[in-house]
């Protein structure tokens, strides 16, 4: 499904290669900039001679291996681009006593590249929480910077629709259990349950897991039940262009809206890090033209 979302969107004649873990690194084209997220999956962390005493490889070959991070890896190995841009979950850095984290950064630096990263809050330009990590690596040392993005202050209400279909608003049955879970934690003094915001408010994050109950985030209705938002207003809510195109269910659009970047704060890293390849010493042609 996400596959026939990107191609509604992206239609340059060439098609999805597919599982990116089955696909050797020889037949991926050159390229100048990787983009990649990865899942934060427990990374095995064993001494480097107990393996050379086992005759096992080490390094990102052993370390990483079983995780989609290792692909990442074995391609940027394979086809030194210039730079690359990486996304995970806030939390990398602390995943397992920091040592996932440790694990990551010493691969990409073995493999030669100057890292930069920083944990960035997308409220700065879409009304939702949403704190992240991004990864910047560059072949050379150039000189780069995070941008400093100037928050734009968008409330939710500049994302919902005017008109939303009725149903978007919560049945009465769903409401109730969603006010007695919330209840029941609240008691044993947890704040688990419904996020409810108005148009006023930031949202919570927007995860995969919408389309179950649309729960995180609630839109309060006067004199009515809560509504979810809809797969459109999930997709300003994350940064995406007016235009685009979901060609698929509601639910298949939660789950890939949850699972995506907001695309509107990538572009302004995007634009730092073409400024930082453009300011380099060497032109990147000269580079690509004489490796």
């Amino acid at each position: 499904f996400a596959q026939l979302t990107y191609e509604a969107n992206h239609r340059d004649n060439r098609p999805i290669a597919g599982d990116i873990t089955k696909i050797d690194a020889d037949e991926i084209p050159e390229h100048d900039v990787l983009v990649a997220g990865f899942p934060c999956q427990p990374f095995s962390i064993a001494g480097v001679s107990k393996k050379n005493a086992l005759g096992r490889a080490h390094g990102f070959l052993d370390e990483t291996q079983g995780t989609l991070f290792f692909d990442v890896a074995r391609i940027i190995s394979r086809h030194r681009p210039a730079a690359f841009l990486l996304e995970n979950v806030k939390n990398l850095k602390s995943h397992d006593g920091g040592r996932t984290w440790g694990v990551i950064q010493k691969t990409l630096e073995e493999l030669g590249y100057h890292i930069h990263n920083k944990v960035i809050d997308a409220k700065l330009v879409v009304p939702q929480h949403r704190e992240r990590v991004f990864i910047v690596g560059f072949r050379e040392d150039v000189k780069f910077e995070f941008p400093e993005i100037e928050p734009r202050n968008l409330k939710l209400k500049h994302i919902l629709d005017e008109d939303v279909p009725e149903k978007y608003t919560l049945s009465d049955h769903l409401w109730n259990y969603l006010q007695e879970y919330k209840e029941k934690h609240r008691k044993r003094g947890n704040g688990f349950g419904y996020g409810l915001v108005t148009p006023e408010d930031t949202t919570r994050t927007l995860s995969a897991r919408y389309h179950k109950d649309g729960s995180e985030i609630l839109i309060s209705q006067p004199n009515m039940n809560p509504r979810r938002l809809t797969p459109r207003e999930c997709s300003r809510l994350m940064g995406f262009p007016s235009d685009f195109v979901i060609p698929v269910s509601d639910t298949q659009a939660y789950r890939q809206f949850g699972n995506a970047v907001v695309a509107s704060l990538v572009d302004c890293l995007a634009e730092s890090i073409v400024g930082a390849m453009k300011n380099r010493k060497e032109p990147l042609e000269a580079i690509v033209a004489e490796e």
